[in-house]
């Protein structure tokens, strides 16, 4: 039965909060031609505290005594924040990350029967043995443990759920559902973490790869199956095409299903600078969240929408990331776009000069393939006004 417009609503219950697991000092450094100093790490992993983000990836202790040490000194930092070491399924890699001074690992260990067979000699048995043996190592050594599911997006969905018991029993808590090759779809994330969540009351964590540019939405749509958690990393970066956007998934789920994360919005601009810096990456102009053109409007039918109500075209409130609306004079533009521009220049001109302002406007942008700075406009303002009024100054 419908409600009607009287009807009283039970209040909406609260939904707990997504924790975000930051993998950029793990995976994101995994990108082609990426390597963090010691120094970028810690001030890396000081940005992302700053954001909110409450579990970090910090690296992977196996590596050697650089990478320890790196992880060793995000610990030394006491930042208010769980500092997590990737390791494969191997005690070696336990002590390894007990040099490195952290409290939680992920331990990985392949799930597909094509993993399986390249790395463990084809036999799921042995990833079961390895899981128990290893996990409980961790355990007994006073560590909290994930169990990564390496190419859990193409695995046996009942081994997987086998999988997954084996973790619990082992003393692990939580597991996570690495879409390692971007092989899902939003359809098949959410029926792929239902499945597991109908099995089990472990933390579930996803880790989704954007080879198909699918990475949020398979997020997005796996919290919404029952994941607890989300792998993401800043800007996307990582391996290949990279990771499901730190900014990106939390933003989105606050503004699509009101779930929060702890996220401080103001913050990503400045955690996505500092890791691009240090990645020699450049944000694209127009990458959702934190690019320069997200609040950036050029099109005539916008910016009159805009100067009139802001919800016309705009749904993100840039105020909530220390930023503002900015309008671009250029190809686009129209007469309200030249005429709040002029204002604000104090550049005085009637409805007549306004339309020849706009036709000049035109032809530069098209000429020089840009935007029309303010120097151009004052200047293609002067010549107009000169036609119109010769002492015009």
């Amino acid at each position: 039965m419908f409600d009607g417009p009287n009807t009283p609503r039970a209040a909406a219950p609260t939904l707990p909060r997504i924790v975000l697991n930051d993998t950029t000092l793990r995976d994101g450094e995994q990108a082609p031609g990426v390597a963090f100093s010691t120094a970028e790490k810690v001030a890396i992993a000081g940005a992302l505290a700053r954001a909110g983000v409450p579990e970090i990836e910090a690296g992977t202790p196996a590596m050697g005594p650089d990478e320890i040490a790196a992880i060793r000194a995000i610990v030394a930092a006491e930042l208010p924040l769980t500092t997590i070491a990737w390791c494969r399924m191997r005690t070696e890699d336990v002590d390894a990350a007990i040099a490195a001074g952290v409290r939680m690992v992920n331990l990985s260990v392949p799930v597909s029967d094509v993993q399986i067979a390249a790395k463990l000699g084809g036999r799921r048995a042995n990833a079961l043995e390895m899981l128990g043996r290893v996990v409980g190592y961790a355990r007994d050594r006073g560590l909290d443990v994930a169990v990564g599911g390496e190419d859990s997006s193409r695995a046996d969905v009942d081994f997987l759920i086998e999988i997954v018991a084996a973790a619990k029993a082992a003393g692990a808590r939580r597991f996570r559902i690495a879409d390692t090759l971007s092989v899902l779809d939003p359809c098949t994330s959410y029926r792929l973490m239902a499945a597991l969540r109908a099995t089990t009351d472990l933390e579930l964590e996803f880790h989704g790869h954007d080879d198909l540019g699918l990475a949020t939405a398979n997020t997005l749509a796996a919290v919404q199956a029952g994941a607890t958690h989300a792998s993401v990393t800043v800007i996307g970066l990582g391996e290949r095409a990279g990771n499901a956007p730190l900014e990106e998934v939390a933003i989105a789920l606050k503004q699509l299903y009101g779930r929060e994360t702890g996220i401080v919005p103001s913050e990503l601009g400045n955690v996505a600078a500092i890791v691009a810096a240090a990645a020699a990456r450049t944000i694209p102009l127009n990458k959702a969240i934190v690019g320069a053109h997200v609040f950036t409007h050029e099109s005539g039918i916008h910016v009159d929408g805009l100067l009139k109500d802001r919800q016309t075209y705009q749904s993100l409130d840039p105020e909530l990331f220390g930023r503002s609306n900015q309008i671009v004079i250029g190809k686009h533009s129209g007469l309200s776009a030249i005429t709040s521009s002029l204002a604000r220049l104090n550049l005085p001109a009637n409805s007549d000069e306004v339309r020849g302002i706009l036709a000049r406007v035109r032809t530069h942008a098209v000429a020089n393939k840009g935007p029309v700075e303010n120097e151009t406009l004052t200047e293609i303002w002067r010549e107009v006004c000169e036609q119109t009024l010769p002492n015009c100054a």
